[in-house]
């Protein structure tokens, strides 16, 4: 399906995109959609905290016959910026209510009350614990110096719980929320439980936010607490919720980026496949022990790694990370007793 090269699509049905610029971002936009209901818009994620992203936002909504000031309610598909950023003010302009899942919630509350350079201290401790050189913590080290938090954000503490299985109170509307964590701990996809306006084979439409994207394998990291004991498994629980939307079998999936598409369950078997063939890469990489930092140093990127900018490289070391937990998960990987900072062997 053609991407729409219009700032405002109409899916039908009541339903519509708003392409919100996020600067300087090869992603170029997301997508906002706007669900009409009996007691105004609905917004389905926000878009970046910019002002260029702001007048978008308001211009397409005013291209719809509404305004920021009229909107209901904002249902955020997971907390990442260019997702959440905008929600504070759209609540300051329109006093909607912003519901969110309980886990990511906890991850934006954290940040707003985490001490200052508690972050830093923690990045530096899991950095130098993977095996990042000198060069990239002491960057780290450096803003934990001086005492600094994570940078300040205006986007809204949720005000509302995202329950997975239930409806959201949407007036005439049916729009159930689905728990697809992986991307964040937290994300949900939102299924329109309606006849698809042209009668598309399927079951209603589905806004995934980043976990089913056309074209795109969304980011899978850590997003644990400095406290937290347990190590989870980000790309296990993503696998899993993606074969769960595979069997819900929606007609079309409205993302948050790229443009609407049909057959989940074909782009579902992709990324499975995807995935299974990056982690046999991976174990094979392993065949001489690595650290985290040495394998994603080896793992393909879009780029070559000397050329990924330094904070991308703390994500992809993230990344690197969650896929040697599902290696050790399902015995293909262990670490290796003694090593400090600690590598990782092929069983």
């Amino acid at each position: 399906m053609p991407e729409d090269t219009s700032q405002v699509t109409d899916h039908g049905g009541g339903v519509w995109g708003i392409k919100v610029p996020i600067p300087d971002n090869p992603l170029g936009h997301t997508l906002v959609h706007v669900l009409g209901t009996d007691r105004g818009p609905v917004l389905v994620d926000t878009g970046w905290d910019d002002p260029a992203s702001w007048d978008a936002l308001a211009a397409g909504l005013t291209a719809l016959g509404t305004a920021v000031a009229e909107v209901h309610g904002v249902v955020i598909t997971h907390h990442h910026p260019d997702h959440h950023g905008l929600s504070g003010r759209v609540r300051e302009a329109s006093g909607a209510w912003i519901a969110m899942h309980a886990a990511d919630t906890e991850v934006v509350l954290r940040t707003r009350s985490a001490e200052p350079g508690l972050w830093y201290d923690y990045l530096t401790a899991k950095l130098t614990a993977a095996g990042a050189p000198e060069e990239h913590v002491s960057r780290l080290r450096a803003g934990s110096g001086r005492g600094r938090g994570l940078p300040g954000s205006r986007a809204a503490v949720p005000d509302r719980e995202i329950v997975p299985g239930e409806l959201l109170p949407l007036g005439g509307r049916r729009l159930r929320a689905i728990w697809t964590p992986g991307h964040t701990p937290g994300h949900v996809c939102l299924h329109l439980e309606e006849r698809h306006p042209a009668d598309l084979p399927g079951n209603g439409r589905l806004f995934s936010g980043d976990h089913l994207l056309p074209g795109i394998s969304p980011h899978i990291g850590l997003y644990e607490a400095p406290e937290e004991a347990h190590a989870t498994d980000p790309l296990g629980d993503y696998l899993d919720s993606l074969e769960r939307i595979g069997r819900l079998d929606p007609a079309e999936v409205l993302p948050a980026h790229q443009h609407a598409f049909t057959d989940a369950p074909a782009r579902v078997r992709e990324l499975l496949r995807h995935h299974e063939e990056r982690l046999t890469g991976l174990w094979s990489l392993l065949a001489g022990p690595l650290t985290p930092w040495g394998l994603a140093e080896r793992m393909e990127w879009n780029r070559p790694w000397e050329q990924i900018p330094y904070g991308s490289r703390t994500i992809a070391v993230s990344e690197a990370e969650a896929h040697l937990r599902r290696l050790v998960k399902q015995g293909r990987a262990e670490a290796v007793p003694g090593t400090d900072p600690v590598e990782y062997r092929a069983l």
